[in-house]
């Protein structure tokens, strides 16, 4: 890394051709999960241990757990969760909301997670991460960037569930990032989510060039030709979804079998 900056360049990374994972998105409120439109307009879907357990069953290559209450009431509700999830379900779990220190962190790990999402505290002390990093490893620190776009090519990072301007300029932010050392990068599109419109095509492409770890694209999904263009025009290295796997628009087997229909490398299921 070079001036802040991850060095290695956008084109080498993506040559190395590892899976495209494909990431169930639980998001929780209290002991629900619960879907809206553009993080807003919530409803219930259903009990997190059991979703967890259908889509592992299904195929699912990670689950992600968010507590979207968690930051606002300054605490994490997702302990007992993941300890149940984690049981049964022999996947990666990334679990995120209200982890405000090292601490937060290292409860989650002991209950069963394998990476820790970080958004609100490390826009209030970027410092968070790097603690994260060297005491956990890269690999554990997630960092959740939830994108509203102020202009063609200008997005701005929001916290408290997208309800908080930041004012940090995505693409910056998430150099910083990567320099204090997260692994990987959750990038929600608070424009798109939840309206199955398709991915923002344009920020996914902007983060992915502006860093070296992989990024997870999350906010829009509602078909295979959306999934498609994501992965052909901006070249992620996961997708997170929720609106098409709660409300059964998609099957993770169809999602899957289409992929590799298209000679994206997937995850052999056996």
């Amino acid at each position: 890394m070079e001036n802040g900056v991850c060095a290695i360049p956008f084109s080498t990374v993506r040559l190395v051709m590892r899976p495209f994972r494909l990431i169930a998105r639980l998001d929780v409120k209290g002991p629900n999960v619960v879907k809206g439109v553009q993080l807003e307009g919530l409803r219930k879907i259903g009990n997190p241990n059991i979703l967890a357990q259908r889509y592992y069953v299904d195929g699912i290559d990670e689950i992600l757990y968010m507590d979207i209450v968690a930051s606002l009431y300054e605490r994490n509700n997702l302990l007992d969760i993941v300890k149940e999830t984690t049981k049964d379900v022999f996947i990666p779990v990334t679990v995120g909301g209200g982890v405000r220190t090292l601490s937060d962190a290292a409860a989650l790990l002991r209950a069963g997670a394998d990476k820790i999402a970080v958004n609100t505290a490390a826009l209030k002390r970027p410092e968070i991460l790097h603690e994260i990093s060297d005491a956990f490893g890269a690999q554990c620190v997630v960092l959740s960037i939830e994108a509203k776009r102020e202009s063609n090519s200008n997005w701005t990072a929001y916290y408290d569930n997208g309800r908080e301007k930041s004012g940090k300029n995505v693409l910056e932010w998430a150099q910083q990032a990567c320099s204090l050392g997260v692994g990987e990068i959750l990038l929600t599109s608070v424009d798109q989510e939840g309206t199955a419109k398709g991915f923002d095509l344009k920020l996914v492409q902007a983060v992915t060039a502006a860093v070296s770890v992989p990024v997870i694209a999350c906010g829009g999904m509602g078909n295979m030709v959306h999934l498609t263009d994501l992965i052909e025009k901006t070249h992620p290295d996961a997708v997170a979804m929720a609106h098409v796997l709660h409300y059964e628009k998609l099957t993770i087997s169809s999602i899957r079998k289409h992929l590799s229909g298209q000679k994206v490398p997937v995850r052999e299921i056996f």
